[in-house]
């Protein structure tokens, strides 16, 4: 029954697949909230936190930029963020080895323990969150990177 107050190409809104992504979202951000109370880490801070903890075992100086690349996260919200998880103590700024203009970033000895607590709890609730999809989990990803990483 098409609803004759809105011009919508859909019969129903839950045929909409933007208006269930931004439901189903709505549904993982609440369950990954509760994951990471425990750890007094919003989503964003666990992600660049994670990011950042991930990027350093390569030795090389982790740039902001390169953080923000890496985790696909707005630059400006980034510092921002980054500021916070500094003074929780759980990220550090250091000279960079070969540019005395910038800084590079480090996860603090606390902040990369805490990654990988919080990592432990945020992929057992991603496999509840996504167990219903099943087999067809891996598939799911696919799609999602081609969206993501599709240009507009």
């Amino acid at each position: 029954m098409r609803n004759n107050g809105l011009r919508s190409e859909f019969e129903h809104a839950g045929e909409s697949p933007g208006l269930l992504l931004w439901q189903v979202t709505n549904r993982w951000q609440a369950a990954q909230r509760a994951a990471l109370a425990p750890f007094e880490l919003t989503h964003v801070q666990f992600v660049l936190l994670t990011s950042l903890t991930y990027l350093a075992v390569a030795g090389d100086p982790v740039m902001q930029r390169d953080l923000a690349a890496q985790a696909a996260t707005d630059p400006m919200m980034t510092s921002q963020v980054l500021r916070v998880l500094e003074q929780k103590g759980l990220v550090e700024r250091r000279d960079h080895p070969s540019d005395r203009r910038a800084k590079s970033l480090v996860p603090t000895e606390a902040g990369a323990a805490l990654a990988n607590r919080a990592v432990v709890a945020v992929q057992a609730c991603d496999r509840e969150f996504f167990g219903p999809l099943g087999p067809r989990t891996g598939q799911f990803g696919v799609d999602l990177r081609r969206l993501r990483d599709r240009r507009l």
